[in-house]
């Protein structure tokens, strides 16, 4: 990449390119975005987000737009969004969230709404929602999630509900809560078997949601994975992972496996470079390879022609990294 970064986010294009946004960089949160391009493997810079921002969101809206939200920068928790322009290769102000936040997650709805839940605040975790309405600009309250939480995931289930899961609020959290968007409201559904943040989330082809890894409340990582049944709202544990990990990444392959990478094992240790294959069929996890460079924190991205692209990330030394590989079928 053109810049080091970590905590930074990727999205797919349309054209298939790969937009980077923000990070952290060795002199803190960046406004720098560029362009990774498949067909050629090369990096490319493109305009500069207005403000500066780490532990933001990204989300690629229906009309090919992307809306990036909240992040904070220099201690200063943000609430302003911005719309990059895949065209013009530009970012304009768009109206900004009513409660400023970050480690937030971002969902785009069937509407074509975007959901903001959670995250932490200026001054405390938050369980107020939002949404993003592309026609206005504008954002609006909805249902507040039932338990504040921030570093949680969020997946769209069912093609209608938004299923979060773990994170923190003072300590780890095992809940988890469906939104119903026709609605506005939150529920609860089944708990986690084991509390984590800094976890992944996957749904899976037969619609069942993996969960892998993350910190649990002692704050070590754990090898443990489990899986949410939609029907039935319950969670079973599936095959544990060859390491503990966290801060990793986790993909859905266009052959239904789940490649997960890199991460590390606790406050106390280094990132790793490892990478495994859950397999849906047999609820089992299998090596992938080495990574080039131990790295977490990094961005997996699922390119159109399949291969995964990892971004960035932090590696041993706790340096932010400017390196991106690519895992292929």
């Amino acid at each position: 990449m053109l810049a080091a970064r970590f905590l930074h986010t990727a999205s797919v294009l349309a054209d298939g390119k790969v937009l980077i946004c923000g990070g952290s960089g060795a002199g803190g949160a960046l406004y720098s975005a560029e362009l990774y391009d498949p067909a050629t493997g090369v990096w490319s810079s493109t305009g500069r987000m207005n403000i500066s921002r780490l532990g933001h969101t990204a989300s690629v809206l229906s009309n090919g737009k992307v809306l990036v939200s909240g992040g904070i920068d220099a201690g200063v928790v943000l609430n302003t969004a911005e719309l990059y322009d895949p065209i013009t290769g530009t970012f304009n102000s768009t109206g900004s969230m009513i409660a400023a936040r970050y480690y937030h997650t971002a969902s785009v709805l069937a509407n074509g709404k975007v959901l903001v839940v959670g995250g932490v605040g200026a001054q405390d975790i938050l369980n107020g929602c939002e949404l993003y309405d592309p026609d206005t600009g504008l954002w609006n309250i909805t249902g507040s999630i039932t338990t504040a939480r921030g570093l949680q995931t969020a997946s769209i289930i069912l093609n209608v509900t938004v299923l979060v899961t773990g994170g923190m609020d003072y300590g780890t959290l095992n809940t988890a809560e469906l939104y119903d968007q026709n609605a506005g409201t939150w529920n609860p559904t089944g708990s986690l078997l084991v509390g984590v943040e800094y976890h992944t989330m996957s749904v899976l082809a037969n619609g069942t949601v993996l969960v892998s890894g993350g910190l649990n409340a002692r704050g070590s990582a754990v090898d443990s994975t489990e899986l949410y049944d939609p029907v039935t709202g319950f969670w079973n544990s599936t095959g544990s992972m060859s390491i503990a990990r966290a801060m990793h990444t986790a993909s859905v392959l266009a052959n239904g496996k789940v490649l997960v990478t890199g991460g590390f094992v606790d406050y106390a240790t280094i990132a790793v470079n490892s990478s495994e294959l859950y397999d849906p069929e047999t609820g089992t996890w299998n090596s992938a390879g080495r990574m080039t460079g131990r790295r977490r924190w990094h961005m997996a991205s699922i390119l159109t022609n399949g291969n995964v692209l990892l971004s960035g990330g932090q590696d041993e030394a706790y340096n932010s990294l400017n390196t991106a590989e690519l895992y292929g079928l």
